[in-house]
């Protein structure tokens, strides 16, 4: 049969359109259904928020030819320091340290706004012939054809392709109409998400504190601005979403400490339930799952989106190598493949760090006591920790091509 393009994606965030790039610099045409409008790729305010960028998604970026653009306006995370903690009292006598002058590659990652990173996306697929944007508009049904796949839109049209990506977040359409079910829970917490500015020089350190209820994450952004992730009970955080700017940082202080000096809020804060969601697979006939709507994780350890561009690299590796061996790269005969490198994965990172967050989100003095212990190990034994450090920065295990900056 005859397609509009070779490759369908639903979902126009981030994934998507790195994928689409991927793609297309191979020669395949690729159209991307949107449902954010065109004129937020023009929107250029500081908002506060940010992804912690692994190495290896840094590599991505540089093989797909975005790096230019954003490197200027990247801040380097040098070092990552984790330790327990309770609001007003210092660190705990155990912590753990990733200094990246102990890897063979460094920085262990980069923090970037989301404002820099979606524009330079979408400038690269907009300048792409062989791609094409359909903003404002959804996926509504999915019909499987003899050697390819139909896409109804919610405008009406009807687009063909060889396979279709759902790249549509963790209540994904794509993956429901493919017969394709999750699984997961709620950890009773909410994120709230801001960006802060301090007296004093970050240098470069992001932080993990380990509070009672849920973590507080500390990523330096470019100047002396950061941005704080912080998980609290969902009946805590409603309470704390509903305070003026004043109050919520009159709370947020003590959890911060004075390390940084003066500190205050640098922009809008954010709220969103925190779950982990996971499908129970990544394909089907003509159809392929990646970031959201394959894994929802908890932002424990900012790697939500390094999972999704680890997805984006090895679903285009595998399409593009079966695409030059003759394959039809929409069976699940090729598609396997591709869930076989990431399934287990994204699953067990996802695991991980549920099992983190239920570990260090209690003030039992037992398990305070074992894990205050266990970050101490960790930090003593320089192999073991230098081991926790390359899987952080996204460069362990059998990585795909563009995630070593290869391209494919």
């Amino acid at each position: 049969m005859t397609q509009d393009s070779d490759v369908l994606i639903a979902g126009g965030g981030l994934n998507g359109p790195a994928l689409a790039l991927a793609l297309a610099q191979a020669g395949l045409s690729v159209t991307v259904i949107d449902a954010a409008p065109a004129t937020r790729r023009a929107e250029d305010a500081f908002d506060g928020r940010a992804y912690a960028l692994a190495l290896g998604s840094q590599k991505l970026l540089t093989a797909l030819g975005l790096w230019p653009a954003v490197a200027a306006k990247a801040q380097p995370i040098n070092d990552v320091k984790a330790f327990d903690g309770r609001p007003g009292e210092g660190v705990a006598p155990f912590f753990l340290h990733f200094d990246s002058r102990e890897l063979d590659q460094k920085p262990v990652g980069y923090m970037l706004e989301d404002r820099f990173l979606y524009r330079a996306l979408m400038a690269a697929v907009e300048a792409n012939p062989q791609i094409t944007l359909i903003s404002e508009t959804s996926v509504v049904a999915q019909e499987e054809l003899p050697g390819g796949i139909k896409a109804t839109l919610s405008d009406g049209r009807s687009l063909t392709g060889k396979l279709l990506v759902g790249a549509d977040g963790r209540r994904s359409g794509v993956a429901e109409r493919a017969g394709i079910t999750r699984e997961g829970w709620g950890y009773g917490q909410t994120a709230l998400v801001a960006a802060i500015e301090h007296e004093k020089p970050h240098e470069g350190i992001a932080y993990q504190m380990f509070m009672t209820s849920g973590p507080l994450a500390i990523l330096p952004l470019m100047g002396n601005r950061s941005s704080i992730v912080w998980s609290e009970r969902d009946e805590n955080a409603a309470v704390v979403q509903k305070l003026d700017d004043a109050d919520f940082m009159a709370l947020v202080r003590p959890r911060f400490g004075d390390f940084l000096g003066e500190i205050r809020l640098a922009g809008p804060r954010f709220s969103y339930p925190l779950n982990l969601t996971l499908a129970k697979a990544y394909v089907a006939p003509r159809v392929a799952l990646i970031g959201d709507a394959a894994h929802g994780v908890h932002p424990i350890a900012g790697q939500g989106l390094n999972l999704g561009l680890r997805d984006v690299a090895a679903l285009a590796e595998v399409v593009i190598e079966a695409l030059r061996r003759g394959e039809d790269y929409g069976t699940t005969f090729v598609l396997d493949r591709y869930q076989t490198w990431r399934r287990f994965d994204s699953t067990a990172m996802a695991l991980g760090m549920d099992a983190v967050n239920q570990l260090f989100s209690n003030d039992n003095p037992v398990l305070r006591a074992g894990r205050d212990l266990g970050m101490g190990i960790v930090q003593a034994i320089g192999p073991l920790r230098r081991g926790f450090m390359r899987q952080a920065a996204g460069i362990a295990g059998p990585l795909p091509k563009l995630m070593q900056g290869r391209p494919v």
